[in-house]
């Protein structure tokens, strides 16, 4: 018998997790984080229907932390087991986790200081040490290479186009094969690879953040390029909350794109979030991975015109390639900030500028200094370039409320707040029917999964109108059998 359990990501866009059982054997497909609404997030803080030491093996889709941020909990709790991924989202977890765990020891020391919690001592949901722990246990694998995870059970990664090495995850049993979708990439979007079409799958877990909704057309950066404009023209600066892994390098992608094209004023970038800064090597290692775009091999501005500029060619073609790789995502005037000390100049300055910050909600980091700092002067703009959950500071400002608390200070929103849904790494409902019709035949169940319930219900809808698939969506914990 093969069951799933929904732990995470029924009904809410965060928290992914299922537990897949199969004739005894338990393991985890993602090992998410709550994230957003207080309610979700005090279910981090609940152990699971499975003890940690029971899990045999994990397999993670992606590096956001709605997918691996509780992987140093189990760790904690006592599982030992191996976790499965691309190499890709080893490089990333890398920078998230441990990051995660930082600021869960500094939230439980300032509950302690401040005295507002309701536990004495309050303590960390994990620490930093646990999570360089759950490092060690990541077992990285190659897309499309079939592996073993546990007895009768194996895994395939197969590329998302949401993230540097985001995958879906086929599991294959002795009776059925189940796709746990992940969350589902974009079609023809600048810096990663379209979704990988899939033929079949029995079972499906499919995404469903934007369900109910279309995004923006791609209009070439336009809007983006209005934004900057007028900020400029105000002599204000542009403060982006961006997601540091992923958002950020699509922000440098258009910026860089812009300057070439004469459609925006040079003004100085700041990436100020040294996890963004990481994240930017890793994905100038793995150019590879990524749009042909932006790999130096597809770069035919250096080809040779003659025998005789053969040697001249291989010399610049080199060059080329290591500065290419150095500034795929490199603007005319681009600093990385390092040091809180620099973050905090940054911040005390009123020079026009573009600053990108995490986190991409802005619920903490740095950003949260540059919008207290900017709020209150309409010479400036907050600009969202990604889902904001509900809950989240992201949604207030979005929601266009008029005050926004930053560290217990009560802030005046004077700034322009924008929004730009074109920039999504999330499949629309469009990109996901899109998808779904690339199965030559449907799977005997759908799951929708990782969606609010209105846009779940809207997806849900559509599914069975224009496919006649047969498709659920579950509730927290629940758990089904997958019948033959």
């Amino acid at each position: 018998m093969t069951t799933i359990t929904f732990l995470g990501a029924a009904r809410t866009v965060t928290g992914s997790k299922y537990l897949l059982e199969h004739n005894g054997t338990k393991i985890l497909i993602d090992a998410g984080l709550f994230q957003g609404l207080k309610e979700l997030r005090e279910r981090n803080w609940q152990d699971l229907p499975v003890a940690a030491k029971d899990i045999e093996a994990i397999v993670l889709t992606h590096a956001h932390l709605d997918h691996c941020g509780y992987l140093p909990r189990l760790v904690s709790q006592g599982f030992r087991g191996r976790v499965f991924c691309t190499a890709g989202t080893k490089d990333l977890c890398g920078l998230v986790l441990p990051d995660s765990g930082h600021i869960q020891e500094e939230d439980a020391e300032q509950a302690n200081r401040h005295g507002y919690s309701r536990h004495a001592p309050a303590l960390p949901l994990y620490t930093e040490q646990d999570a360089h722990r759950a490092l060690t246990l990541l077992q990285p694998a190659g897309y499309d290479r079939p592996l073993p995870v546990a007895d009768n059970i194996e895994v395939e990664f197969i590329n998302a186009g949401h993230l540097l090495g985001s995958s879906y995850a086929r599991i294959r049993t002795t009776s059925e094969t189940i796709l746990f979708g992940g969350d589902l990439g974009r079609f023809e979007r600048p810096v990663l690879p379209d979704p990988t079409m899939v033929d079949r799958a029995d079972f499906l877990l499919v995404e469903s953040t934007y369900g109910n909704r279309v995004h923006d057309d791609d209009d070439d950066g336009e809007k983006l390029a209005r934004v900057i404009r007028e900020t400029a023209d105000r002599g204000g600066r542009v403060v982006i909350p961006a997601f540091a892994i992923g958002r950020t390098e699509e922000l440098l992608y258009w910026i860089r794109r812009l300057e070439m094209g004469r459609r925006i004023p040079v003004l100085p970038v700041y990436v100020d979030s040294p996890m963004a800064t990481h994240a930017l090597e890793h994905y100038r290692a793995r150019l590879n991975e990524l749009d042909p775009e932006l790999r130096p091999e597809d770069n035919d501005e250096l080809a040779p015109h003659g025998p005789s500029a053969h040697e001249p060619y291989a010399k610049r073609r080199a060059q080329a390639e290591h500065e290419r790789e150095l500034c795929a995502f490199c603007t005319t005037k681009f600093k990385t900030v390092a040091s809180a000390q620099e973050s905090k100049e940054l911040t005390a300055s009123k020079k026009p500028a573009i600053i990108i910050s995490a986190s991409g909600m802005a619920t903490g980091g740095r950003v949260l200094h540059h919008l207290k700092a900017t709020l209150p002067d309409p010479r400036n703009t907050t600009l969202l370039v990604g889902f904001q959950a509900e809950g989240t500071r992201g949604r207030r400002l979005v929601d266009g409320e008029k005050t926004v608390r930053i560290h217990g200070v009560d802030v005046p929103v004077n700034a322009h707040v924008d929004k730009i849904d074109s920039m999504s790494a999330h499949a629309d409902s469009r990109e996901i029917l899109r998808w779904l019709r690339g199965f030559s035949e449907p799977p005997k169940r759908t799951f929708l999964v990782h969606g609010e319930p209105t846009a779940m219900q809207a997806l849900d809808a559509t599914i069975k109108q224009e496919l006649g698939w047969s498709s659920h969506m579950p509730q927290w914990k629940e758990r089904i059998e997958l019948k033959p």
